[in-house]
């Protein structure tokens, strides 16, 4: 376990995001805050800071438990935090909205033909 570890590093190592650079551009596009405030990504992570990440597909509001800069497991990366219950509560009714409202465009592959263009013109309106 370090004690100095960059913001990138510690997102990728809790598995937030896939490669360090995804997790250095979300931080750069202000994405990720550390106590409301955007940070740059050479910020180091201290315990009990807590996190907002924003990594596209889901939104977490976290408090760092542990600080490490190596990617390991699953398991592993779960305990470098904790999410808060507010942040549980939405990602779930997150999950909830987007199961009962799809996006209209979601189940076409590739580049629409005018059939779909006109069916997502439908959707709509």
């Amino acid at each position: 376990m370090e004690d100095n570890v960059r913001i990138d590093k510690w997102l990728w190592a809790a598995r937030f995001f896939k490669t360090r650079s995804l997790a250095a551009d979300a931080v750069d596009r202000g994405r990720v805050k550390i106590g409301g405030e955007p940070v740059k990504p050479a910020r180091a992570v201290k315990v009990n800071d807590k996190i907002f990440v924003d990594n596209g597909s889901d939104r977490w509001e976290v408090v760092v438990l542990r600080v490490s800069g190596v990617r390991g497991s699953a398991t592993v990366a779960r305990a470098l935090y904790s999410e808060t219950e507010e942040s549980i509560v939405r990602r779930e009714r997150d999950k909830e909205a987007r199961r009962l409202f799809p996006e209209p465009g979601s189940s076409i592959k590739g580049r629409p033909t005018k059939r779909d263009r006109r069916a997502i013109d439908r959707a709509g309106n």
